[in-house]
């Protein structure tokens, strides 16, 4: 179930918290539907007093398609200022250190939207994660098996495609095999929700499991491989800051002045640690409860997630997304050198053609072979798009390109070109499928009036 079908079948039954008397009432979905804007603004208003404009710009951060257009336009703006004549401003603005040096955290611009500020946008993805497992789409194993299966074959595939270009291109460059592994969840379901119309409901509802799951091998991927020289005592330290985070929100003290210093504590631990900071942030954000009120019947890491969702989607990832995509193409010899290079090729081909391989054939093996089910009125030509559309990998495939060469390593500049590249290719090839499937169904009389573009919407 995707957080806003949760909230139209709990909502039905919404109150007033204020009102004992209400509570105990029947409630006519539009009452419903003015308490819970009415929560929402009062919500707004609790994170920081915002503006009409700026919560009219929350409001709009909530449909995936929008929240995509502004990673891409960060993006655009980043690039284009990268190349253009005053580019040496825009390396400038990025080498700007700042931070107390004796705390170890005198860092650079690019380094403090990839370490700092984007923990904010993995603290939502591990609150939607431990949703996702408890209450959610992942929930019932047999429920989520096959798309959690697919998202494994799915990560396979780009490493198989980068590995072989590696190995045929004779350059073995190895060390960015993790980069095109992730899917972008809002992208993606992005790009669904404009042009998914007509698909089966359970097509949305496959990517958004895929995607979550997908989430979750990234992050452990970035646990995993890209921590060096763990500092254990940090490391317990910030484990133990979690723990007494957790606590405190399971016992109902979820005032901010008292858990974001911890937050903040939890984060420089992780950093001291040598663990990548961002991982903090998904491990607090899974120690959100998921449990309910008797005024309120939507999860508390759901509401979290909506108050965040300005800073989060409106905020973070767009500074990240203007310090990562930031590549000077104009004096690395230009764009068709930059494309030759077989770091680009195995990111560019590895995003759209590794999970289109890795996705649609292991869904063909696990139900052929193994005789899993698909969703209701799914059929594996629905799968083909929706493999296409995981290659979507923008902000966790940046994060890792990052990660994966030094800053003056060259290759580094070629990976996010291969990303960027990738990701543009995975739209437009995904879009296209799509809608060639949704011709197909209309052709067929088997169109899905209510289908993947409302279930895409509702994962927002």
């Amino acid at each position: 179930m995707t957080q806003r079908e949760h909230r139209d079948t709990t909502h039905e039954s919404a109150t007033e918290p204020e009102s004992a008397t209400t509570a105990e009432s029947a409630v006519t979905p539009e009452t419903a539907s003015g308490a819970e804007q009415r929560k929402r603004r009062s919500g707004l208003r609790r994170v920081g007093k915002l503006a009409a404009p700026v919560t009219r710009y929350s409001q709009a951060l909530r449909n995936e398609s929008f929240a995509g257009l502004v990673l891409v336009i960060s993006a655009v703006v980043a690039l284009i200022w990268a190349n253009s004549p005053g580019r040496d401003t825009y390396f400038a603005l990025a080498a700007t250190k700042i931070g107390p040096e004796s705390l170890g955290l005198h860092l650079d611009l690019a380094h403090w939207a990839a370490d700092f500020v984007l923990a904010l946008f993995f603290f939502v993805v591990g609150m939607e994660l431990k949703q996702e497992f408890t209450i959610g789409s992942l929930n019932d194993p047999r429920k989520a098996a096959l798309p959690v299966l697919a998202a494994v074959t799915g990560m396979l595939g780009p490493i198989g495609v980068y590995c072989a270009t590696q190995a045929i291109s004779g350059a073995r460059i190895y060390d960015g095999w993790a980069i095109p592994v992730a899917t972008d969840i809002a992208f993606a379901l992005g790009v669904l929700a404009l042009v998914g119309k007509g698909l089966p409901k359970a097509a949305g509802i496959f990517l958004m499991t895929l995607a979550v799951a997908d989430d979750l091998g990234g992050i452990i991927v970035i646990a995993i491989f890209f921590s060096e020289g763990v500092n254990f005592l940090f490391l317990g330290g910030g484990l133990l800051v979690a723990a007494v985070f957790g606590l405190l929100c399971w016992k109902g003290w979820n005032r901010w002045w008292l858990l974001w210093p911890l937050a903040l504590v939890c984060w420089y631990c992780f950093f001291r640690a040598g663990v990548h900071a961002t991982i903090s942030a998904v491990v607090l954000g899974f120690m959100i409860p998921t449990s309910t009120t008797d005024a309120d019947d939507t999860p508390l890491t759901e509401r979290y997630s909506e108050r965040l969702i300005f800073w989060s989607a409106g905020i973070a990832l767009p500074i990240f997304a203007f310090f990562a995509a930031g590549v000077n193409i104009t004096d690395a010899g230009g764009i068709t050198a930059l494309l030759a290079d077989p770091v680009a090729i195995g990111i560019y081909l590895g995003l759209p053609l590794g999970k289109c391989i890795g996705i649609f054939c292991g869904t063909w093996l696990f139900v052929k072979v193994f005789r899993l089910k698909l969703g209701e009125g799914l059929h594996l030509g629905d799968i083909f798009p929706m493999s296409i559309l995981a290659g979507i990998g923008f902000t966790v495939s940046l994060l890792i390109a990052q990660l994966s060469f030094a800053p003056t390593d060259p290759h580094e500049a070629h990976a996010r070109v291969g990303v960027l590249l990738g990701t543009l290719l995975s739209v437009i090839l995904g879009a296209l499928a799509t809608r060639v499937r949704v011709r197909h169904h209309r052709a067929s009389g088997t169109l899905h009036d209510d289908g993947a573009s409302g279930s895409a919407d509702s994962a927002a």
